[in-house]
């Protein structure tokens, strides 16, 4: 949880009840088990019977339409319908038995999560807010030691009263009353609160299905829980991702919802590292069980050994063979496994096991969350939960709150592993990026997968394992013919500089003429921005355009800048954050051509791209294509919506075009070397730059500018252990600048599934901005 909701917590924590005390004594008063064994049943049948119908229509107390918290009201209707939703596919029986001592049975899931709700919101917030029941505490309290005593969790299980009637009436019951103090103005907001209920009660929507699963493997009927269920998925071949190493920073820095493990945000230096991009798969577990893995002591930690002996283990959790092969318990019934499909339910022990038999290792959480953050890794959190081998402690400067709430994560950090990610299981929109699972090493009936890791061998050791993508780029576009690199490879911290000086010079007419056009349409350009969006910019660099949609429209809330340069980014940001206090500033460093993750802030909010400077142009009308694409499936998805506002230079004169990027002060051909210098201070490569001359030419058949590095002489260069020869006059293509007719551009729209709703054009140098727009999956329905 954040600092704010543990502030808020510790005030309500110390604020008087209804009744005078506070709510440590009322609770040790309320929750004392009744000496009468009776009691529960019989206090919740009298709550049955006296119980009106008022009461218990939450329509009859408050209209939601009414609420001084409406979103946060919807998403509690939606959270408790949803959980009753998972319980509607169970028949009573199912929902008392408890399989094992670390699963529950559904009615306790039920009870509990009620249970946190009427305790830690409507005991504090709620005016003369009555128990259901005194019992319930002891009944449904899990952990929360300062509450006062509870009923063992490993007999869960022996509780048949109260009835699950009963305790659905007790879930009516604090519904009602918690949609009446959402409908209600307070000086005390329960806003925090109720965020880390509704976080608790989507966990226990998890661990609800995780139990029902053990439970019915539990029959020999094998019963099928839902058979349009969640299948796992079917993967394409995986590859490992070289990383950099260096110092990273992890954990939460939103002011959104997080749990309070999930930060601060501190430093952690890494080494280089490779990671898979997906996730180990049965076929693959297969060929380490017919190795003999599970025989193989050398593989096994000491303690999972002895669990595996004791136990007996041979294959992953709810894994039977039968006379035609393996199969697999699921919440759709005993299916044949399938081989392309992840493997779950493996214990770190098991994850440890394959890794070494596979001559790798299981990723720190740190090196996992940087990957995952860099939007390198498929199967993130929608397959299976995956081990890390960091064990779980508290991050530098972490603390607990002094209360019952404190004891929601901090007193679990020993003894237990991480796992990071989110499964098929998990609620939708529940997980984040810094989200840290855990359990203890040798449990395996939650939903959890492996993903490798292994480490790198520097550039210069090994020039098969180049560590950066940068690296591999360079090395395969000059090993084609002809030779070719990525422009994106331009904006390190010095190219981001002589970009903006180029910028200035008096024959780079696009950046001024862009700004012109701006002034003069920003009024209408951000008039059908909505209210609280969130204002995306691709390339971002100085951020210098942008100021002028800032000033323009203050109904943004948010500014995401992106862009591969980190120096140009922090200088941006902060002379951003000095002039616009009020906006909050997410820099993203990334490459805006990748599938990123933009923070989980954004879900839901209707999202503005900006991508001005006719960048647009660098790329073939095939990757111009894919990443108007790409972006329309990816704002498309968080945003309710979402708008693109692009800047596009025109098609005119030679002259004018060819002067613009080769310029009489030689700022652009200085810009076109910079990546020569590059590569030699970051690739250990030795080109010498002054064999090397700028040349721009306009190729009419395609339309755009091209850029070249053309070889002085005849030479030879290293890069990495790799030699390329260059014949004098040979040259590297090092970047296109398509310029674009009103009908070229509106057909690679019209392609890209985006439509044009407003376009402004500049006068005499023709130079476009357009204003485009699509819907989001929600809409499109």
């Amino acid at each position: 949880m954040n600092s704010t909701l543990v502030a808020e917590i510790e005030i309500m924590l110390d604020t008087p009840t209804n009744d005078g005390l506070t709510e440590h004594e009322s609770n040790r008063e309320l929750t004392t088990p009744s000496q009468n064994d009776s009691l529960y049943g019989q206090e919740f049948g009298n709550e049955l019977q006296t119980e009106t119908p008022a009461r218990l229509n939450h329509t009859s107390i408050a209209s939601p339409t009414q609420g001084v918290h409406q979103d946060l009201l919807t998403r509690y209707n939606h959270l408790r319908d949803h959980t009753e939703e998972l319980v509607s596919k169970l028949e009573i029986e199912d929902m008392v038995v408890q399989s094992m001592s670390d699963a529950s049975p559904t009615a306790w899931h039920l009870a509990h999560t009620t249970w946190f709700f009427e305790t830690f919101v409507l005991l504090p917030y709620k005016a003369n807010y009555h128990l259901f029941d005194p019992s319930i505490a002891y009944l449904f309290n899990s952990y929360h030691e300062t509450l006062g005593p509870r009923h063992p969790r490993a007999r869960r299980g022996l509780i048949t009263r109260p009835s699950v009637k009963a305790i659905m009436a007790y879930r009516q019951y604090v519904d009602a009353h918690m949609r009446e103090l959402l409908c209600t103005e307070r000086t005390a907001n329960p806003k925090a609160v109720v965020e880390l209920g509704i976080a608790h009660e989507e966990q226990h929507q998890e661990l609800l299905l995780m139990d029902i699963l053990h439970l019915f493997a539990q029959s020999p009927s094998k019963p099928v829980y839902d058979e349009h269920g969640d299948a796992e998925q079917s993967l394409l071949p995986s590859k490992f991702i070289s990383i950099a190493g260096g110092l990273i920073s992890i954990g939460t820095t939103d002011s959104d919802f997080h749990f309070d493990n999930e930060g601060p945000a501190h430093k952690v230096w890494i080494e280089p590292y490779e990671i898979s991009d997906q996730l180990v798969t049965n076929g693959e577990w297969l060929e380490f069980m017919r190795a003999d893995g599970y025989r193989r002591v050398e593989l096994w930690l000491a303690d999972g050994w002895a669990i595996n002996q004791v136990e007996g283990w041979e294959a992953p959790m709810y894994w039977e063979h039968h006379v035609d092969g393996w199969y697999q318990m699921t919440l759709r019934g005993l299916l044949p496994i399938d081989e392309d499909a992840a493997v779950g339910h493996i214990s770190y022990y098991e994850a440890s096991a394959y890794a070494l038999w596979r001559e790798m290792r299981l990723p720190t959480e740190a090196e996992w969350e940087h990957a995952a953050k860099k939007g390198l890794l498929r199967q993130v959190d929608n397959v299976g939960w995956q081990w890390t081998q960091s064990a779980y402690h508290p991050y530098p400067g972490f603390r607990a709150a002094d209360n019952a709430i404190g004891e929601y994560n901090g007193k679990f950090m020993v003894g237990q592993m991480v796992l990071r990610g989110g499964a098929h299981a998990t609620p939708s929109k529940h997980t984040r990026l810094s989200y840290r699972n855990f359990y203890r090493p040798e449990q395996r009936w939650m939903f959890s997968g492996v993903r490798l890791a292994k480490d790198s061998c520097s550039l210069a050791d090994s020039p098969e394992k180049n560590t950066t993508q940068f690296a591999r780029d360079l090395i395969s576009g000059l090993s084609g013919q002809p030779k070719v690199t990525s422009p994106k490879y331009f904006y390190d911290a010095r190219g981001s500089e002589l970009f903006e000086a180029i910028c200035r010079t008096p024959e780079y007419y696009p950046t001024r003429t862009e700004m012109m056009l701006l002034r003069q349409s920003v009024a209408q350009i951000v008039a059908d921005i909505p209210m609280h969006s969130v204002l995306v910019e691709f390339g971002s660099g100085a951020s210098e355009k942008t100021r002028l949609i800032l000033d323009a429209a203050p109904q943004l809330s948010s500014y995401i800048p992106i862009d591969v340069s980190d120096g140009a980014l922090s200088k941006a940001t902060i002379r951003l954050r000095e002039d616009y206090p009020n906006l909050h500033i997410s820099p993203l460093v990334e490459d805006f051509t990748k599938d990123i993750q933009l923070p989980l802030s954004t879900t839901g909010k209707p999202i503005v791209a900006f991508f001005p400077g006719s960048t647009i142009g660098n790329f073939t009308p095939e990757e111009a294509c894919n990443l108007l694409v790409l972006w329309r499936e990816r704002l498309g998805h968080l945003g309710h919506e979402v708008q693109l506002i692009i800047g596009i230079d025109m098609v005119k004169d030679e002259g004018t075009l060819l002067a613009a990027y080769d310029d009489a002060q030689g700022v652009t051909a200085e810009f076109n070397k910079n990546l020569l210098l590059r590569a030699n201070r970051e690739l250990a490569a030795d080109f010498d730059i002054d064999r090397f001359y700028h040349r721009a030419i306009w190729n009419a058949s395609e339309q755009r500018i091209e850029m070249h590095l053309v070889s002085c002489v005849d030479q030879v260069v290293t890069i990495g252990g790799y030699r390329f020869s260059f014949h004098k006059g040979e040259f590297i293509h090092t970047e296109n600048s398509h310029k674009f007719t009103d009908g070229s551009f509106r057909r690679l729209c019209e392609q890209a599934g985006w439509s044009v709703s407003n376009h402004w054009i500049s006068s005499p140098i023709s130079f476009s901005i357009y204003q485009l727009r699509t819907l989001s999956p929600s809409q499109d329905k």
